[in-house]
């Protein structure tokens, strides 16, 4: 996949052009990519991905707090290839692109500098200044610019139309699984190993931090999961605890996500590390002391180990 960071850049035959943020790249998205690949194969042209990065919620100002992505813009990147699309073009949104009406977005944009052969729609995506750019409008700028649209429908899965909404509150309520289903992959983290307080080690259960290399990415729910370990090349199977591990902190409410590595020794700190979740185990909860801690994580190990096992 071509990766562009400039209109400039970009010069190819026939582009088939899907626009959005495409935050997690789940399967709706996929539908509307294989719908994009289907009419490149027929055009003779290419799939086009036209995004926008940073998030446009961090140049608006707007609620930013509360902003939480499924990807990053590494985890967009090589979802997409892996998705077949053949370029990937990565705009900075800026007040200029903000102000642009969904004409001028048509004219400056998608034919000025693209030469655009078709544009794929989702069914509610909607742009341009005001939001004012909805299928019904595009289809009147496609026939007097001269390129197709086309409008894709919602992917359902156990009635629902998927969307980045809904598998960020199945996320948040800690089911993986289901999250997994509406993704089509598991979901994972990128991260960099640092340093804890070693409490862990004590209990016979080592512990690496994970510090998200995103401050916006969206961490799933307090909980213990079974998860898969990717570090230095290799792939390990471990058990990691979102939360703020009640039984040992003592009344400090500094949340942490820490990963013990089934058969792994070594160090490993400042490295990078991707985990992708399996599986939940149980909720965090507070235990009468260490002993009864240690006594459960064992029990833990047992269960990640079995959904690890299953899950080959």
């Amino acid at each position: 996949m071509h990766v562009y960071y400039s209109l400039e850049e970009f010069k190819i035959n026939k582009p088939v052009v899907g626009i959005g943020i495409f935050d997690g790249v789940h399967v709706g998205h996929r539908y509307l990519f294989d719908r994009m690949k289907e009419i490149g194969v027929n055009s003779g042209g290419e799939t086009v991905i036209l995004t926008f990065w940073p998030h446009p919620r961090l140049v608006l100002n707007h609620q930013t707090e509360k902003l939480k992505y499924l990807s990053t813009l590494k985890g967009k990147q090589e979802l997409l290839e892996a998705c077949g699309i053949d370029h990937m073009i990565i705009l900075p949104f800026s007040e200029e692109i903000r102000n642009m009406s969904a004409w001028e977005f048509v004219e400056n944009i998608l034919v000025g500098s693209l030469h655009i052969h078709t544009l794929v729609m989702g069914f509610n995506h909607v742009f341009g200044k005001d939001r004012k750019g909805n299928y019904e409008k595009m289809r009147e700028y496609a026939e007097k610019a001269g390129f197709d649209v086309v409008r894709v429908e919602a992917m359902k899965v156990d009635g629902k139309e998927v969307s980045s909404t809904l598998i960020r509150e199945v996320l948040w309520s800690g089911d993986v699984c289901h999250a997994e289903k509406l993704l089509g992959y598991p979901y994972f983290i990128f991260g960099r190993i640092v340093g804890g307080k070693r409490i862990g080690r004590s209990l016979g259960f080592p512990t690496a931090n994970i510090c998200p290399d995103d401050e916006h990415k969206l961490i799933p729910g307090d909980g213990v999961y079974a998860v898969q370990v990717f570090l230095s090349g290799r792939s390990f199977g471990g058990m990691l605890n979102i939360g703020i591990r009640p039984t040992v902190n003592h009344g400090v409410p500094d949340k942490t996500i820490e990963v013990h590595i089934f058969d792994f020794h070594g160090d490993i700190y400042g490295q990078d590390v991707t985990v992708t979740f399996v599986d939940r185990i149980r909720d965090e909860k507070k235990f009468e002391g260490v002993e009864e801690l240690a006594r459960q994580l064992e029990k833990d190990k047992q269960i990640a180990m079995k959904l690890l096992r299953d899950k080959k």
